[in-house]
């Protein structure tokens, strides 16, 4: 049984990465080691434990079953490693360590402009990499411990982790100018219905949270044949396809190189989205997020 005492939180961390990848080559090229250094350090981690962790063909590989459950624990062992290494680092000053942030693609491109100029004024040390991806994927990072944190636009789904809101704001609703209902300062959800309104393709949580505070049906909208993003909304609203709604904070940046669109407040129950930072409940660089929070509630 000594034996079992030399497994190392490297090779557990390259058994981890084939089981992201499933593929030697891949995961090797992520832990930075050669593929026959990865291989070596796999075999010998199941010739200690005496299981199959991988079953490996030409093509592809596969996770057995004891396998997946070594992989859990596994990844169990890794967080709580870097729970430590993180008591440590939280001694020091909040932001002197490299912290990974998730942020959603309706938010990003708006929040981060604003945030990057004041966050290395106030922390010139801060090292923050920053992941852009839909919610349902940043949520799973988030608990997976691959990332430290998220921003998030509520309500969304995230059992198991705790949110933080920093700020709140209203949609607008952007259409050409001269178009009906582009001479007021209101507009409610009723007089959308005949607008041509589009909105970005499914898996944008902001395509529901606009549903939700206009309580439209699922199928109101033309939904923006399948746009990814707020920019292309509002260059297909220039090319006369139709209207959409926006965010507060993307305004400035979407409508102020024309002068032929037309912003108008929804006016249906304030806020229409909340934004948080979500965490793991037993986190421990919560300073670090807290103070990011203050420095985006600063930045907005």
């Amino acid at each position: 049984m000594g034996d079992i005492f030399m497994i190392s939180t490297k090779q557990l961390s390259y058994a981890l990465a084939v089981e992201r990848t499933l593929h030697f080559k891949k995961a090797a090229a992520d832990c930075n080691i050669s593929q026959s250094a990865l291989s070596t350090a796999l075999s010998e981690l199941e010739r200690q434990l005496g299981l199959q962790i991988f079953e490996r063909d030409n093509k592809k590989v596969l996770v057995t079953p004891i396998g997946r459950e070594i992989l859990d624990r596994a990844r169990s062992i890794i967080s709580q490693v870097n729970e430590l290494q993180q008591l440590a680092d939280n001694q020091q000053s909040a932001l002197s360590f490299p912290i990974t942030v998730g942020v959603i693609p309706t938010i990003a491109p708006y929040l981060l402009p604003k945030l990057f100029p004041l966050l290395s004024k106030l922390y010139p040390s801060a090292q923050l990499t920053i992941v852009e991806e839909q919610s349902h994927v940043l949520v799973d990072m988030v608990k997976r411990g691959e990332i430290d944190t998220a921003v998030l636009a509520m309500p969304f789904p995230c059992e198991g982790l705790l949110s933080l809101e920093f700020w709140q704001e209203d949609f607008y609703w952007i259409a050409l100018k001269g178009e009906k209902h582009t001479n007021q300062t209101e507009i409610t959800s009723n007089e959308l219905i005949d607008s041509r309104l589009m909105l970005l393709s499914e898996g944008h949580c902001l395509k529901d949270h606009i549903l939700a505070a206009c309580n439209f049906p699922e199928q109101t909208a033309n939904h923006g044949f399948g746009a990814t993003s707020l920019h292309t909304l509002v260059q297909m609203v220039l090319g006369n396809l139709g209207t959409t709604l926006i965010p507060e904070m993307a305004l400035e940046q979407l409508t102020r190189q024309s002068d032929h669109l037309t912003a108008v407040h929804l006016n249906e129950p304030s806020p229409h989205r909340r934004l948080s930072f979500i965490i793991r409940p037993n986190y421990t660089r919560l300073a670090c997020v807290e103070a990011l929070i203050k420095v985006c509630k600063q930045a907005l």
